[in-house]
């Protein structure tokens, strides 16, 4: 199981769930090039230990664990995915 960010994320970026992350899976930071470009941050599944801090730290409550992302926002878990196979 992994966590993933949805909906509310969009045109926010917040940050505080990169900055509670141990293992640095959520992009793109604040520091990436690519940070402008996408409206969005992303958890990759692959990297991502579930750990869950970074849930809370959401001030918009964009993150739920796999199994609890909200029917609506279902095509976020292969969205989140797919920022990571590029």
């Amino acid at each position: 199981m992994t966590y993933v960010i949805t909906t509310p994320c969009i045109g926010v970026k917040d940050g505080a769930c990169v900055d509670v992350c141990p293992v640095d899976c959520i992009h793109p930071s604040s520091s990436d090039s690519e940070f402008e470009q996408y409206d969005q941050l992303f958890i990759n599944p692959d990297e991502c230990i579930d750990c869950g801090a970074c849930e809370p730290a959401c001030p918009v409550t964009a993150i739920f664990e796999e199994s609890a992302v909200p029917a609506k926002d279902n095509s976020f878990i292969a969205l989140n995915a797919k920022y990571f196979r590029k």
